[in-house]
């Protein structure tokens, strides 16, 4: 059976085109990571780190020590990324001197964090959670949740972080799926449903929230075990179709893309199939970590 998992990310790869669910996942084909997608991880790691602080130090100033500390840690380790946060072609040496230019792309962005919220109120019960659960005997959902805070009297909400700005309401439903997701795993786990689903958007300061139900749990469940089911009919007859879209100008894999006259690689053997995450999502997952855990 395939997949024998799905994450937030996968479905939603398979559900804006089944290509790039194939190219990502099955061929694991590598990516060339954005200065947006590194830099965001950067400030997520900086939001998950703030919460280590005292609480009278969690400040913007010690949100951007923190950047910095997460910033040197990831020249050591993966210098190429590096280059591409700060901009530069040429192999950087010395680290303090692009701090500074570093720091004004993300300075709005934690700006903007702390006008929406006080972290030395906040105690969170979970940080950068990871999440998996069996829906059937040979299938799991599983992925990794910003922040969990909980009450004192036990309600449970569910943060999400996002760099960018809050979507339309057309494409809030579509933003909202991910939460969803999120809280079927924890329900499953725990047999309690969280209280709020909470999406805080840095890019313009604005929260999307959403209180969850049985119901809306139940549905999600459902519509996830579809999308493995339609992902499974791809698997069994090798066929990933191309769905062309404004998002196409985005993608790493258009040059290869039948849609715009590219030639797929051939699958690989069934048996080195994996339902894992992209090879870019862990890289910047597991490298960004000044502590080195």
């Amino acid at each position: 059976m395939f997949p024998t998992s799905l994450s937030p990310s996968r479905s939603s790869d398979f559900l804006q085109c089944p290509l790039l669910y194939r190219f990502r996942t099955i061929d694991q084909l590598p990516e060339e990571p954005s200065k947006a997608a590194i830099r965001g991880t950067l400030v997520h790691k900086v939001l998950e780190n703030l919460f280590e602080l005292p609480a009278g130090e969690r400040t913007v100033s010690g949100a951007k020590k923190i950047f910095e500390l997460e910033l040197s840690h990831l020249h050591q380790v993966r210098p190429e990324e590096f280059q591409i946060v700060v901009g530069e072609s040429q192999p950087v040496t010395e680290v303090s001197s692009f701090i500074e230019s570093a720091l004004e792309s993300v300075t709005p962005l934690l700006d903007t964090y702390f006008t929406m919220e006080d972290p030395s109120r906040l105690e969170p019960f979970a940080r950068e959670m990871a999440l998996s659960v069996e829906l059937s005997d040979d299938f799991s959902i599983r992925g990794f949740i910003d922040r969990v805070d909980k009450s004192p009297q036990g309600a449970i909400r569910v943060v999400d972080y996002k760099t960018g700005k809050s979507p339309g309401e057309r494409y809030a439903e579509k933003a909202m799926f991910q939460m969803r997701f999120y809280a079927l795993a924890w329900w499953k786990i725990t047999n309690d449903i969280p209280h709020t689903l909470q999406i805080m958007y840095l890019g313009d300061g604005k929260f999307l929230r959403y209180q969850p139900d049985l119901s809306d749990l139940a549905a999600t469940e459902k519509r996830i075990l579809a999308i493995r089911s339609a992902i499974e009919r791809s698997a069994e007859l090798g066929s990933f179709s191309p769905s062309p879209s404004k998002l196409c100008n985005w993608c790493s894999y258009k040059s290869m893309c039948p849609a715009f006259d590219g030639t797929p690689p051939e699958l690989p053997d069934r048996h080195l199939w994996t339902s894992g995450t992209s090879l870019v999502e862990d890289a910047l997952r597991s490298t960004l970590n000044v502590s080195g855990e």
